[in-house]
């Protein structure tokens, strides 16, 4: 029986794959319904075995191996019970996380299609980003392979990219901080025009915001230290205090990545939004 590789698609995309697959073919959807010590991923991790393809991934190697081959036995013979399994990650299963799966097995056919779609779709956090330049592409690509659902802003016409999924919303704002006040409370906001006037601008009215509100989870602006600096002196003489100043983080991205290529700035930028939700 032929196993493709696993698909590593953003949540709400898997989502639909799995529903039209449907609409043709019955499959066993897998669930991680609990978990001990160390292991490949976490609760409610799904994957759909049809019987010539997979939707989604439960991490990959042995563990998920052995889920498939009996994912498809269940396919194969309908009066097989679909019972919870354990795995002990260990030598016998030749992984060594150490740490212990239970797996769910649910028998999925096409009218089981609608109930799946809210049930299958991880919770995205809101972010908002500001700049449609080289390092803003990269690190709207890099979120859609990550829980979160995108607010995309820019000024200027013509820099979005068409075939954008439903998550991802465009806007072109003028003057562009005037999208700070409709940002969905909770969004971590991340501040790379193409201009220092307009970045300026736009953390001004996050600090506004939060003044008003206190409802953005995270403020951050690319730039170096010099940046700030000159920021900060702006920013105080417009009022702003010592505190609320320290709620904007600058430079913006985890440290310690070496590079200033778009991608790595995006990678660092992802990391420190993923920081922090485990920090929460």
């Amino acid at each position: 029986m032929p196993t493709p590789p696993t698909d590593l698609s953003d949540l709400s995309e898997l989502s639909e794959r799995l529903q039209q697959q449907l609409a043709h073919a019955p499959a066993i959807l897998v669930t991680v319904a609990h978990t001990q010590g160390s292991v490949p991923r976490e609760l409610g991790t799904w994957m759909a075995v049809f019987a010539d393809r997979v939707v989604g991934t439960i991490g990959g190697g042995h563990l998920e191996h052995q889920a498939m081959a009996q994912a498809r036995r269940l396919l194969l013979d309908p009066l097989l019970p679909a019972s919870p399994q354990r795995w002990a990650l260990g030598p016998s299963l030749g992984q060594c996380c150490g740490g212990v799966v239970m797996l769910d097995f649910e028998r999925l056919h096409a009218p089981d299609s609608a109930r799946l779609k809210e049930r299958l779709q991880a919770p995205l956090a809101p972010v908002a980003l500001f700049g449609g330049g080289h390092v803003g592409h990269a690190l709207a690509r890099l979120l859609l392979t990550l829980p979160y659902a995108l607010t995309w802003i820019d000024s200027r016409d013509g820099v979005f990219p068409t075939g954008l999924p439903a998550r991802v919303h465009c806007e072109h704002a003028e003057p562009v901080q005037d999208a700070v006040p409709d940002l969905a409370p909770g969004s971590e906001v991340l501040v790379m025009s193409f201009s220092h006037a307009e970045d300026l601008d736009i953390v001004a009215a996050c600090l506004k915001r939060q003044r008003a509100q206190g409802d953005l989870a995270f403020v951050g602006l690319i730039g170096s230290q010099t940046k700030w600096a000159s920021f900060s002196h702006r920013l105080q003489k417009m009022g702003f205090s010592p505190e609320e100043l320290a709620q904007v983080s600058c430079p913006i991205g985890l440290p310690g990545l070496v590079g200033k290529e778009p991608e790595v700035i995006a990678v660092a930028v992802a990391a420190q939004l993923l920081m922090r939700r485990t920090l929460m």
